[in-house]
């Protein structure tokens, strides 16, 4: 099983990682209601859909006025969005996700997963967030970190460091990515997912680590598309 964006970030809220501040939006009616938690005009909408690639085919605007908010919402709203992962049939777009826009310095990918192959434990880094996983593996495998251990109650400092050292951090985002890692460990056992996934995990403007977008999955089968990746 699959969940949606805000479904997955709730979770990660839940674990204690930092998230962009966002509420779930199920009818039109429901829009300036629910933007009223907001601290900024600048938000970006975002089509719930089980597939990647929503921003190609225009599941993704950014706004900055109510007015253009409520025009966005009210395009989005049943529209089917054809993307490289539903097919030509596409899906309907039936709930939507506003959230506040971040401002981006960096951008980079995290993954947690269950490696079947080897029943243990493996975080997946490298600074090519925003991109799939499969395509960064094929094009540019040495910007790829593969981290496993087996699994236990802490991760090690060792394989923290791991996981880690693509992403070259001062000491205040080490100390914000060691939660996070954690949060993220904790929710793949706790709750009995196979993956949660991170992309991209951004450096904010401020300084400060934020998942800009997630996945997670509770399917058996919801592994890499090519697990040569993790090989």
């Amino acid at each position: 099983m699959n969940i949606h964006e805000y479904q997955a970030k709730n979770l990660l809220k839940e674990f204690g990682a930092p998230v962009p501040k966002g509420a779930v939006i199920y009818d039109i009616k429901e829009v300036l209601q629910k933007i009223k938690i907001f601290d900024t005009s600048n938000l970006v909408i975002k089509a719930q859909i089980h597939a990647g690639g929503r921003g190609k085919a225009g599941g993704i605007k950014l706004v900055k006025t109510n007015e253009d908010l409520i025009k966005e919402t009210s395009n989005m709203f049943g529209k089917i969005l054809i993307t490289h992962q539903t097919g030509p049939q596409g899906k309907k777009v039936k709930r939507l996700y506003i959230e506040e826009a971040s401002e981006i310095q960096k951008e980079f990918y995290l993954s947690c997963l269950v490696d079947r192959a080897s029943s243990k434990i493996a975080f997946i880094s490298s600074t090519e967030g925003g991109m799939e996983i499969e395509k960064v593996a094929k094009q540019n495998p040495e910007k790829i970190i593969k981290t496993k251990f087996e699994l236990k109650d802490e991760i090690a400092d060792h394989d923290f460091e791991n996981i880690i050292k693509v992403f070259k951090l001062d000491s205040k985002q080490r100390n914000q990515a060691k939660k996070l890692i954690n949060s993220i460990f904790n929710l793949l056992i706790q709750r009995d997912a196979n993956l949660v996934e991170i992309n991209p995990l951004i450096i904010t403007k401020s300084a400060n680590l934020c998942c800009l977008d997630a996945k997670i999955s509770f399917d058996d089968n919801a592994m890499f598309r090519h697990p040569e990746i993790l090989k």
